[in-house]
């Protein structure tokens, strides 16, 4: 398969076919954690998807380091700032759980959207991680990663979608 061909057919496939689907692995915290649960997650993981609650995990945000950096350094506002300024901060005491410090401002995705749409998004907003959601409901993540991984998987002909194994296994059976 060239070049062209496989760069094509990558961008033509949706995020249903390569997202993680693994819930379970998904870094979530609800909006009431504790700033400590969210520094402890961020530990290990550098984001973290802010849902109303873990049972109907309608997405109210999400929080990276960048986030937590903006709380934890100290804020030096001059006598004459205008508006209302951000005061979210450690050092006040404005920041205690997770909903205070999240980004409300989401960019998202859906199953049937192509991964080239999601490749756009992600530069456009300078993303490295989308949520994927169907009404409201975080239901996985696709992450630039994921998507560097499948790419390369691709090129060493390697299949790169769970229909694809799927079909190869059958075709496998029927010659044994």
């Amino acid at each position: 398969m060239s070049n062209n061909r496989l760069v094509a057919d990558f961008y033509e496939l949706t995020v249903g076919q390569l997202m993680d689907r693994r819930v379970w692995d998904i870094p979530i915290v609800e909006r009431d954690a504790e700033l400590l649960t969210v520094l402890n997650v961020l530990g290990a993981r550098n984001h973290i998807w802010v849902v109303n609650n873990k049972e109907d995990r309608i997405l109210k945000g999400v929080i990276t380091e960048h986030d937590v950096l903006s709380i934890l350094a100290p804020k030096k506002y001059p006598s004459y700032v205008f508006g209302m300024p951000d005061i979210r901060s450690i050092q006040y005491g404005t920041a205690k759980t997770a909903g205070d410090i999240k980004c409300k401002r989401l960019v998202t995705c859906q199953c049937e959207d192509k991964i080239l749409s999601v490749l756009e998004k992600m530069t456009r907003y300078s993303l490295r991680r989308l949520p994927v959601v169907d009404d409201g409901k975080l239901i996985g993540e696709i992450t630039l990663h994921q998507l560097i991984r499948k790419y390369y998987d691709a090129t060493q002909y390697i299949p790169i979608t769970n229909e694809q194994f799927c079909a190869e296994k059958k075709t496998d059976e029927k010659v044994d």
